[in-house]
């Protein structure tokens, strides 16, 4: 089985990449799931219905996110209603959503995607050790293939938790911080992880954000409303090759494919 994940999809540039590159990727790649970050899709934060729907209509089967999840209101009820939409199952049991779900590829093979978030520098939510421990075990009695993205900022914690579920799911893939990371890796017991498979959005940019603005918080320290960049934008991705009678990755490979604006 092949699995794309595809990294923080930001703003209008990020759906236009996904737009121009997903579905000849899943043709050239032989893809069989793809999954992808989206709590960066709306304008840069959140996500909307429409803009939800348009994503899965290009051939995406489950969407993760995390801390930025809940930015635009109407993701509370949309969060509902769409359970192929994920928020980080750490969060409290009331919080609306869910944090996995097990899907199908076409052929009919299921596919386990289970939504954490790190603690350090985060929000102070559930341990994600311990609810990832709890939430893994009632996925696999469902599914032999396990992906989980790590919602996290610290690489000592992405690393941690990787080493952590080496052998008990199939990939750990970091998010959140938008810059692709260079160790990818299987892992001893047959875990595929990277530290962050990077960002989907405008490479013009600061992790997707107008430069300038950026530029100027850090200058003056005075408040900014952050606007998503225009120009050429970037989709990163892994492709993840997984045994899937056995749930084990054999390879991952990092992707990063630019488009004119």
């Amino acid at each position: 089985m092949k699995v794309l994940f595809i990294g923080d999809i930001v703003g209008e540039s990020g759906r236009k990449a996904l737009k121009e590159g997903l579905s000849k990727l899943i043709e050239r790649l032989k893809i069989d799931f793809v999954i992808a970050n989206a709590e960066n899709s709306a304008g840069g934060f959140g996500i909307t219905k429409s803009i939800g729907e348009e994503i899965f209509s290009l051939g995406v089967n489950v969407l993760t996110s995390g801390n930025h999840i809940w930015d635009k209101k109407e993701a509370v009820t949309y969060i509902v209603k769409e359970n192929h939409l994920l928020r980080p199952a750490n969060y409290p049991e009331d919080v609306p959503g869910h944090g996995s779900i097990v899907a199908s590829t076409s052929s009919g093979e299921k596919v386990a995607v289970l939504n954490i978030s790190g603690r350090v520098f985060m929000n102070q939510i559930d341990c994600p050790f311990q609810a990832s421990k709890r939430e893994i075990p009632k996925l696999k009695e469902q599914a032999k293939v396990v992906i989980v993205d790590f919602h996290a900022e610290a690489t000592s914690e992405k690393s941690a938790f990787g080493w952590f579920l080496d052998g008990e799911v199939s990939a750990v893939i970091g998010t959140h911080t938008h810059v692709q990371t260079a160790d990818e890796t299987i892992l001893p017991n047959g875990t595929a992880f990277i530290t962050d498979v990077g960002m989907t959005g405008p490479t013009n940019s600061v992790i997707g954000i107008k430069k300038e603005q950026i530029i100027g918080k850090f200058l003056t320290s005075m408040p900014v409303r952050f606007e998503t960049a225009k120009g050429v934008s970037v989709l990163s991705a892994v492709v993840i090759d997984i045994d899937s009678k056995t749930g084990t990755s054999t390879n991952i490979q990092r992707l990063q494919l630019k488009f004119p604006s």
